[in-house]
Parts: structure tokens; sequence; C-alpha cells
């Protein structure tokens, strides 16, 4: 669970040593390729509960992906999956859902970093669309006589 005043930084860092085996490689590795994909991606800890350490996350104008580890896979959840094109057919999880897409990493498994690259910053992009455009003022309904 964050303690206040921790960095989400140092909690992903942390949680890459204390797995210990080739998930905390292959997360430090997923973490590698989001920041050189984004350098302006923010790195952010969610969803600490008593029974649950939290979850690394990464956004960049929302949300683009999670990192999530289990015994036997290494989960990168985008939140807005099925909204993005997959030409390398990266998604391999949640293939159902109506928003997110998922990429289950399993030991052994080799990365296509350039096309992990390419669906990164087609998140952001996504995230992107129609922020820092100042919304259109709504005509008054009151008239001036």
């Amino acid at each position: 669970m964050k303690r206040p005043g921790e960095s989400a930084s140092r909690l992903i860092a942390e949680k890459i040593k204390e797995l210990g085996d080739w998930r905390g490689k292959t997360l430090a590795k997923v973490r590698e390729i989001i920041r050189a994909a984004d350098p302006e991606i923010v790195e952010e800890w969610k969803w600490a509960k008593p029974k649950s350490p939290g979850t690394p996350v990464w956004s960049h104008g929302g949300i683009v992906c999670t990192g999530e580890t289990y015994k036997n896979v290494v989960k990168m959840t985008f939140a807005k999956g099925a909204r993005l094109k997959d030409p390398s057919c990266l998604f391999n999880s949640s293939l159902e859902g109506k928003a997110r897409r998922a990429i289950d990493i399993h030991e052994g498994d080799k990365l296509d970093e350039a096309a992990l690259k390419d669906l990164i910053r087609a998140a952001v992009a996504l995230n992107l669309v129609g922020k820092g455009k100042p919304k259109p003022r709504r005509a008054s309904s009151k008239r001036a006589d």
C-alpha cells in the first residue's frame, strides 16, 4: 500500500526489485519501453487497498496502461485498447471487453518493442484527442433587447 509521500516511480522500482524473477525483469523492460515511447508519460500507483498493494499505471492525458503482475503473467492493460488499431496483433487478452484490451506476457516471450511503442503512442494520441481545445460557449438563453 502506498505510504504518504512515496512517489509512484519509487514504488514501481520497489515492485520490480521485490519480484526478483522473470516478472520483475519483464515489468522493468515494459517500463523502459513505455518511457522510451513517450518521455512525457506520468507514472502513477493506483488502487492500493489493505489487501492489495496497488498497481503501476502509466498516464498521459488519461490512463494509457497498467502493469499488473501475476504468478504466470505480466499483464499490460490498455484502458482504451478496444479503440486502438493493433496491426501487429499484440493484444492477446481481454479481447471481448468493450473498452480495455490487454497483452499477457509469459516467461520467455519476446516483446516486439517497436510495435509496443507504436501502440503506446497511439494510446496517448487517443487520450489527447479533443484535449487542450477550448469548449465552444453555449449561446445564452437570455436576449439583450
